[in-house]
């Protein structure tokens, strides 16, 4: 059986995609990291950043547990385990590996700062705000115009870089983004996130996600302030 450790965020949502698409069973474990779950020494021990989501699976190599951290790593490990998403053609295999460390180096660190500053940082700094708000659309243009020329973002099939790509795209507003700029890009997200699998991934603890508006001091600490720094 696989605990995942997780929150509805875009991260968390990659791997419940990937869970959800391949059938895999698997036990959610909240961390909310509003209120500093991430923290917390057992989880520390599996995820020693401090960040969600991460993984145990009771049936490992060998038969053995294994723990894993960072999303994009879960998701190789899900596809070598399952046989599916990372295609075995050697091509298309390390198209979709590099497609996936575009979006772990460059479209979850650019976009998750234009959420910060656009949505959550307490002062508008306005060159933090434009730096981020250019940096989304340049990556946004980046992939639509890999998609003019292929189904997917990798490929000519479906796979993990599709997956991890996807959540990131849900809310462009909140990066400054105007979706009906990038048409090719919109019309491959709008059919991925109608995939009924993809639509049960979205609503795996999405309950639990606050408003920005209903978000306590406490929280943001926990989120973006003093809490992320202290020594542990």
């Amino acid at each position: 059986m696989i605990k995942l450790y997780t929150w509805p965020t875009p991260n968390g949502h990659k791997v419940h995609i990937m869970l959800e698409e391949t059938g895999t069973p698997y036990h959610v474990i909240p961390v909310d990291i509003g209120a500093g779950d991430q923290f917390k020494p057992e989880f520390l021990k599996i995820s020693p950043n401090n960040k969600m989501p991460a993984m145990v699976d009771s049936d490992g190599p060998g038969g053995k547990p294994i723990s894993i951290f960072e999303s994009g790593a879960i998701l190789i490990y899900l596809a070598s385990k399952t046989g599916r998403f990372l295609p075995e053609d050697l091509r298309d295999k390390w198209s979709t590996l590099q497609w996936l460390m575009f979006q772990m180096g460059g479209v979850g660190p650019m976009l998750g700062q234009a959420h910060h500053f656009l949505g959550y940082a307490p002062e508008k700094i306005p060159y933090a705000m434009n730096r981020y708000r250019n940096e989304a659309n340049r990556l946004y243009g980046v992939i639509d115009r890999r998609l003019r020329e292929s189904k997917y973002i990798a490929c000519g099939q479906y796979t993990i870089a599709d997956m991890a790509i996807v959540p990131w795209l849900r809310f462009p507003e909140r990066q400054g983004v105007e979706i009906d700029e990038y048409p090719a890009l919109k019309k491959w997200r709008d059919a991925i996130l109608a995939r009924p699998a993809v639509q049960k991934a979205m609503l795996v603890l999405a309950d639990r996600r606050k408003p920005l508006n209903e978000i306590t001091q406490a929280q943001k600490d926990n989120l973006f302030g003093a809490a992320q720094y202290a020594k542990r």
